[in-house]
């Protein structure tokens, strides 16, 4: 008993869903939390939305023709120094009205993020993207000095810049693909799938291929028994009895 009651429980879980579901409802209108305030303001949604999408285009424009540049594509004649110079402060404002909107697109479902399989690929991708960052200010541009100028940078410049540009592509369409729910809790799934989800956590609960055709036969079962059940008063109808008279009005 103790098992099957943690199973079904977590503490992230929970407190995204207490802050999905309750957290502000006495305080705002109509009892809505804040998350469903913010989901539901069209103006404040709109500008939220807009613009996590429109900086996020702008920081990835950034990262591109930077990588672009580390790969020996573009800009060969000018040093990379002096490309990131000019790129840096467009970098740093995209990224961070990316990442303060992101808190905010999250903060409107944060419960149905959180088991949403895109979301969780998204944030490991991240989270690649920004090791590999490191390590590139870290160790790959401890002698850039040598290869600023260089049309074409060594090895390690390259495949820095090629994970760079694969996570943020990556990156990108998982965000998208967040709004599609062909993943989504509740729906029959493989059951590492349903793990991966933690789709017993869920409120839509974990269900595989067997457990929905188990649950069709159910439903059809049920439903053949009601027919069977309707039909039964018309067909027990005594039949009338032969020779029998209509009583006389008086």
């Amino acid at each position: 008993m103790l098992h099957e009651i943690l199973a079904s429980h977590s503490v992230l879980n929970d407190f995204f869903g207490y802050v999905q579901h309750h957290w502000g409802e006495h305080t705002t209108a109509y009892g809505r939390s804040f998350s469903a305030a913010l989901l539901e303001a069209l103006n404040a949604w709109g500008i939220v939305e807009g613009s996590h999408l429109l900086f996020a285009m702008l920081f990835f424009g950034c990262i591109l023709v930077f990588d672009a540049r580390l790969l020996g594509i573009t800009f060969r004649d000018v040093k990379i120094s002096e490309v990131s110079e000019k790129l840096l402060p467009f970098t740093v404002i995209s990224m961070t009205i990316l990442l303060a909107s992101g808190v905010f697109v999250f903060f409107s479902k944060p419960q149905d993020y959180y088991h949403n399989i895109w979301f969780r690929i998204k944030m490991v991708l991240l989270l690649v993207a920004v090791i590999n960052v490191y390590i590139f200010h870290k160790i790959v541009q401890k002698n850039q000095a040598e290869w600023d100028s260089a049309a074409s940078p060594p090895t390690k410049a390259k495949m820095s810049a090629v994970i760079s540009l694969t996570c943020w592509v990556l990156v990108i369409g998982c965000g998208r693909l967040i709004a599609y729910s062909w993943f989504e809790c509740g729906k029959p799934h493989s059951d590492w799938m349903n793990s991966l989800e933690e789709c017993q956590t869920s409120p839509l609960g974990a269900m595989t291929p067997a457990d929905f055709t188990r649950q069709l036969a159910n439903e059809k079962t049920a439903n053949d028994a009601a027919a069977a059940a309707a039909a039964t008063p018309a067909a027990a109808a005594p039949a009338p009895t032969a020779g029998a008279t209509k009583p006389e009005a008086k």
